[in-house]
């Protein structure tokens, strides 16, 4: 069988999205500490680790999850099962992170008392911190508790879910909830409005098969196999291809005044499951990232893919990022302006401040046991290469400016593309990926 990416819909065109992220605006090279925002705290801050010296996985227990069944009971699960539901790729996405424990200490598909108390409150019934809720929809009448479901996916056979909760849920309320807003102009209210079934269904899985995808995506486990022993360790989340200013942004973290060194490590952790319909195939940002981990080459980072599903869902989803990322884990979390932030559909209005997520992050980290480096947009000058915005406007420096329309063009006609803005090895992929489209 040939391998396939759960990477949502099919793209209409790279050109068209290769500068979808906003180019964060990077610091003076001698000066490196002066890229992270004030909002950073001053120190490093003592973290509860684990025996061998990394984060604790969430949860009261601090125990890791692993949902994936032994292969000699793979037959008897599923001769039990007596109905079958094939998983959207959101939901693949899901039941891929439960499985393999990136959303410890879940056990399954929450039912509707969990589901209730995460949407209302941020929390699970035991008062655990939790962003968005993780639910299963079917339109399904059949399906009552007590039903054992073969869950499947293009072929695979994933998981085996057994019913405990079914209900109709409030969708407007949910959306009000966990994304601020109810109008159908935010794209995870349309996806909850009209691409999620009328029920809800909750309750435990046990894992069977590990979606097939083009690009490998390493468990908690094997994150936590690669981190050093009592180093930090951050997180750097992205759902675009990065350019010189993203990766000038999560080096300098390292040096942030709340990062201990030496020692510390950054986890380059893009999402490659289904974004918003513009956004870049999963498979083409993959081999973006591919590249530019050989081209770089930097032995303070490391890097692995996510199938998670965005909510765009800002100061929530920021949340969701720090619990999945505890759970790989990392002790810290870059957060910049608008993180998960998006627009409305019709006015292009911000549903987000920009500063709503940061906020929100900083409330809980102690919580969570992590910590956060905000981070300012970043330039880059004719006299200093990458500075702070605020550094560039004070000492007056000429910044250059590549707008996404003039990239693409730039992109489309085969203009050699300025080196300090990306790197080469990822607009060779681009435009590869330009040209078989136009084909």
């Amino acid at each position: 069988m040939a391998p396939r990416a759960a990477a949502g819909p099919v793209a209409r065109g790279v050109a068209a999205r290769a500068a979808a992220a906003p180019a964060p605006v990077v610091a003076a090279k001698s000066s490196r500490r002066s890229a992270v925002v004030v909002r950073a705290t001053a120190a490093p801050v003592a973290q509860v680790r684990t025996a061998e010296g990394l984060q604790v996985p969430h949860g009261p227990a601090a125990k890791l999850v692993n949902l994936m069944a032994p292969a000699s009971e793979h037959a008897a699960l599923k001769a039990a099962c007596n109905k079958r539901i094939e998983l959207s790729d959101r939901h693949a996405c899901d039941v891929e992170l439960l499985t393999v424990g990136a959303f410890s200490p879940l056990e399954g598909f929450m039912n509707k008392a969990e589901y209730d108390s995460v949407v209302a409150n941020m929390r699970m019934t035991n008062g655990l911190l939790f962003g968005l809720p993780i639910v299963l929809d079917t339109n399904s009448e059949d399906i009552v508790p007590g039903d054992k479901l073969l869950l499947t996916y293009q072929g695979q056979d994933l998981a085996v879910m057994t019913v405990d909760s079914k209900w109709t849920p409030n969708k407007p309320l949910e959306c009000l909830k966990c994304y601020g807003t109810s109008s159908l102009e935010h794209p995870a209210v349309q996806m909850v409005a009209m691409e999620r079934g009328k029920y809800y269904i909750g309750g435990p899985i046990k894992g069977l098969a590990l979606p097939t995808r083009v690009f490998p995506c390493a468990s908690p486990a094997d994150v936590r196999s690669t981190l050093p022993s009592n180093q930090d360790v951050l997180a750097f989340q992205c759902r675009n291809p990065i350019h010189k200013a993203h990766y000038e942004l999560f080096i300098r973290a390292l040096d942030a005044p709340n990062v201990r060194n030496p020692g510390a490590v950054c986890l380059v952790h893009p999402t490659c499951g289904p974004t918003q319909d513009d956004d870049i195939p999963g498979v083409v940002r993959f081999r973006t990232y591919e590249v530019l981990k050989e081209e770089t080459k930097n032995p303070r980072l490391r890097w692995a893919y996510l199938p998670y599903s965005m909510h765009m869902a800002g100061p929530r989803e920021a949340i969701q990022h720090m619990i999945i990322r505890k759970n790989y884990g990392c002790t810290h979390f870059i957060i910049g302006r608008d993180m998960a932030g998006c627009k409305s559909s019709l006015s292009g209005q911000d549903f987000y401040g920009a500063y709503d997520a940061q906020e929100l992050a900083n409330k809980h980290a102690v919580e969570l046991n992590m910590q956060t480096v905000p981070s300012l947009n970043i330039a880059y000058t004719e006299e200093k290469g990458y500075v702070t915005a605020d550094v560039a406007k004070a000492e007056n420096l000429h910044v250059l400016n590549l707008s996404g329309t003039k990239f693409r063009q730039m992109l489309r006609a085969g203009d050699d593309i300025p080196e300090w803005f990306a790197f080469k090895s990822v607009v060779a992929v681009l435009r590869e990926q330009i040209q078989s489209e136009a084909n």
